[in-house]
């Protein structure tokens, strides 16, 4: 296995921020995506490049290894490899590590939770024999609000029996927020000796939309509404991650009046039945390049109102 640099693949500095290597994983990862690109071999391949760099760069303690250890990183993955072929035999170089194996916090630090100290050190010295467990391994998979609100399937890649990554279907339900994880038993990294691999944890990351605010359940959202509408009474149609619906809006209504429509929010976690709120805020939209018979109204209407509010005020004073 050549030594990858992780960075290189992504198009970003080391110095790269989470965000930055994000978006950068999301570009390509739309650009060489295998149904984009069906037949491609060098697409597939690149893509697979990508998502191994996303999941140890998008991972704070894996990039820490990463970067602490550079090639020492890729020399290990070989020489395991090698190992778990061969049973032991393959007379890989254990000396690139002794400095390691002297001190057994800079082992945990080496290999981390996916290889325990006390696993690796057992295996290795002859202290402990037998099937060893893999470790368990956590992914960040980004959908968007309509997805999280309807529930979605996404593509993943893992580790087969073989060593070689193949795809698999997870299926994610409505009403997941970021943070929201799911857990696929077995699909973690490979065992030792025959051991059962690990799991595989999902972090869902919901992408922020552009047209409605989440808290909760309960979705937020704003509808510009014409004046004559505000003063006169009306409807407007509202835009749901289940489809429009007609608001009222009654006569002489305020700017910033909000209105609350019941069960168009987001479906609840686990009970995708039981659904939160939608809150909507009317903002008055002026109405723009008047006529000049607009504006001779619009005056003859504050005239009015003058006239209105000067006598309301004079019979509070008798």
């Amino acid at each position: 296995m050549d030594y990858q640099d992780y960075y290189a693949i992504l198009g970003v500095p080391k110095t790269a921020t989470e965000k930055e290597i994000r978006t950068a994983y999301r570009k390509l990862a739309r650009q060489y995506h295998p149904d984009l690109n069906k037949g491609n071999k060098e697409a597939e391949e690149k893509f697979k490049q990508i998502n191994e760099a996303n999941e140890v760069l998008s991972d704070p303690e894996k990039r820490r290894k990463y970067d602490e250890l550079g090639s020492r990183w890729n020399e290990f993955e070989s020489w395991d490899q090698a190992e778990r072929a061969t049973g032991g035999a393959s007379g890989a170089p254990w000396g690139q590590f002794s400095t390691y194996a002297n001190n057994p916090d800079n082992l945990n630090d080496l290999f981390g939770n996916a290889y325990p100290y006390s696993s690796f050190f057992d295996q290795f010295f002859g202290y402990q024999r037998g099937p060893q467990r893999g470790g368990d391994l956590m992914q960040r998979v980004t959908i968007s609000l309509d997805e999280a609100y309807h529930g979605t399937k996404v593509k993943i890649d893992v580790v087969g029996p073989n060593g070689r990554p193949r795809p698999i279907e997870v299926e994610i339900p409505p009403g997941v927020d970021t943070g929201t994880t799911i857990r696929l038993a077995g699909q973690g990294a490979p065992g030792f000796e025959g051991g059962p691999p690990g799991d595989r944890y999902l972090e869902i990351e919901v992408e922020p939309n552009p047209r409605l605010e989440r808290r909760g359940d309960n979705l937020y959202t704003d509808v510009n509404v014409p004046l004559h509408i505000m003063l006169l009474g009306g409807e407007v149609k509202i835009r749901t991650l289940s489809g429009s619906v007609v608001l009222k809006i009654p006569p002489e209504t305020t700017n910033g009046k909000v209105f609350r429509l019941r069960g168009k929010g987001m479906p609840r976690s686990g009970q995708p039945s039981h659904k939160g709120d939608l809150y909507v805020e009317a903002r008055v939209a002026l109405p723009r390049n008047l006529t000049e018979r607009q504006r001779t109204l619009i005056r003859e209407l504050v005239e009015e109102n003058t006239k209105k509010a000067a006598g309301e005020t004079k019979t509070m004073a008798r």
